[in-house]
């Protein structure tokens, strides 16, 4: 089965109270069991998705990132990703082994780095908002 057509699309800016949105889709990754879920994968075609690297190993940090930016990219990392959009095609992708990632955030924009698991999920979200899956990368050599 081909993935939704939506999943092909740039995303526009998310604008307003995404409070809902958030909250909808931090439940919707949670019940998927993933780490990570970005709005056009619920359909909807802003710049947001949602993160909790942790929350398998019993420590929850759930994540709401509005119109996010990756700043700066550093190092060089493999892993083999999986999508709640395409189950069962995993796929060894080559990501940053760090970035800098600028957001909104009530008060302003604000910028945080992220390394390891972090910086790879924030990539394949990222992705997502830029119609780009998985299956649309290279395989990655180790």
């Amino acid at each position: 089965m081909a993935p939704d057509p939506v999943l092909s699309v740039s995303c526009d800016a998310a604008t307003g109270d995404v409070t809902e949105l958030a909250r909808d889709m931090l439940d919707t990754m949670y019940a998927a069991t993933g780490r990570g879920l970005a709005a056009p994968q619920v359909a909807v075609s802003q710049r947001i998705f949602v993160m909790d690297c942790t929350w398998k190993e019993g420590v929850p940090d759930p994540r709401v990132f509005v119109n996010p930016e990756i700043a700066a990219r550093t190092g060089r990392q493999v892993n083999v990703e999986a999508c709640l959009s395409i189950p069962d095609t995993p796929r060894r992708v080559e990501r940053p082994a760090e970035v800098d990632l600028s957001f909104d955030a009530p008060g302003g924009r604000r910028s945080e780095r992220f390394a390891g698991f972090a910086a790879a999920c924030i990539c394949h979200e990222i992705d997502h908002l830029n119609g780009v899956l998985i299956t649309d990368l290279p395989e990655a050599d180790e």
